[in-house]
């Protein structure tokens, strides 16, 4: 363009009042706007998409571990079961070994009974004997202290030589009828002897029968004591997996409702993010200022950055006055901070108690008022939060600003 058309220009710009300038120039403004690619809440979407993408990753890993946690629970019914059978065999046993020790001691105590009686049995066996072998021996002793008297009388009071025979032969007859009765009290008192020493070897096999008996008594009850424990302990092991079962049943029925918050969140954002895509923004000389602004955002800045660097403090201001530019919030610094489920502090009290106590520092003056002067050194941001993996932004301080 040639120099004499910019001095026409100028010329007649120059004729214009200052009214009709000032309109002139921000009809300008809006035009260019409309060339300038203006980052839109699209990126709020990344955040809670991230969250999202979380929650269900969370649920999975929940499932998991329910599904694990049921797998594990079969398992232990399982072990437990078998564990019963085995203690219905083992009580089986150590019944069949407790009545097989009771019939024992009955076969002991009757073989005692028994030993009692062949010792009585023996001892008057061994007393008769005794007896007969004392009037055995008085017999002899007789016979040889009087055998000449005897052979005497019994010649003398014969009748005839046949007759001392028959006396002869009577003391003979006598005589082996001393020694048969002899040796049948000494085979007597031999057999009840032998009697005696079996019915003692009986008792003794009997008394090591029942010791044995109770050895095995005493393993089986140790095995049914053992898997009795056993059995418990896997009761008490699948009540708390059942418990933590429950648990993560809870857990995955409130995850599931945050995930329906956190879509219906990314729903509301992506429509604000369209919405925002298509909305136009103000100038920073079409906004305003109430006179508790200044104050109301010096004091969201304590509490959102009162610890972040002094570039961190600004970001925050101008997201809030980014907000207030957009149409697709409210126009004033009061809405932008007040509305519904957007700045923490704000909900959790913290703004109202630092309000309350004035705790804003010039710092965050400073950058309230840098902020409301249009500065920003994150451009047409609108949100931040703490940096998140796959989310993208400005990064200041602690902060990410999308």
């Amino acid at each position: 363009m040639k120099k004499s058309g910019f001095r026409g220009l100028f010329s007649f710009i120059s004729k214009l009042n200052r009214s009709y300038f000032m309109r002139l120039v921000a009809i300008i403004v809006i035009i260019v706007m409309g060339f300038v690619s203006i980052p839109t809440v699209s990126k709020a979407t990344e955040s809670t998409k991230q969250q999202l993408e979380e929650a269900k990753e969370a649920k999975q890993q929940s499932e998991q571990e329910l599904d694990d946690t049921k797998d594990d629970i079969a398992e232990m019914n399982e072990e437990k079961d078998s564990l019963q059978g085995q203690l219905n065999n083992l009580n089986t046993q150590l019944t069949e070994v407790s009545d097989n020790i009771a019939d024992l001691e009955e076969q002991i105590d009757n073989k005692q009974v028994e030993i009692e009686n062949t010792t009585a049995e023996l001892e008057a066996a061994r007393e008769k004997e005794a007896t007969q072998y004392e009037s055995m021996k008085k017999r002899v002793q007789f016979i040889y202290e009087k055998q000449n008297f005897m052979i005497l009388e019994m010649l003398l009071g014969a009748t005839s030589f046949a007759d001392f025979l028959n006396h002869n032969d009577y003391v003979e007859q006598l005589s082996a009828y001393d020694k048969k009765k002899f040796q049948e009290y000494m085979d007597t008192r031999k057999a009840v002897e032998e009697k005696e020493a079996l019915l003692e070897e009986e008792l003794a096999q009997l008394d090591e029968y029942k010791v044995k008996a109770q050895a095995e008594q005493s393993r089986v009850s140790g095995l049914v004591s053992q898997t009795t424990g056993s059995i418990n302990q896997y009761a008490n092991d699948i009540s708390d997996a059942e418990a933590k079962a429950e648990a993560l049943e809870a857990q995955i029925k409130a995850q599931e409702e945050d995930i329906k918050v956190l879509e219906a969140k990314l729903a509301e954002e992506m429509r604000l993010s369209k919405l925002a895509a298509q909305s136009t923004w103000r100038d920073i000389s079409e906004v305003t200022f109430a006179d508790g602004d200044r104050y109301l955002l010096a004091n969201l800045i304590y509490c959102e950055a009162g610890g972040e660097p002094y570039e961190g403090k600004v970001a925050v201001g101008a997201v809030v006055i980014n907000r207030v530019l957009s149409s697709v919030y409210p126009d004033t610094v009061v809405g932008v901070i007040y509305q519904n489920k957007q700045f923490s502090p704000v909900a959790s009290g913290r703004l109202a108690l630092a309000l309350a106590d004035s705790k804003a520092t010039a710092a965050c003056y400073q950058a309230a008022d840098e902020a409301m002067s249009g500065y920003s050194n994150v451009g047409n941001c609108v949100y931040f939060r703490t940096p998140v993996p796959g989310l993208s932004g400005i990064n200041i301080g602690g902060h990410v600003f999308y």
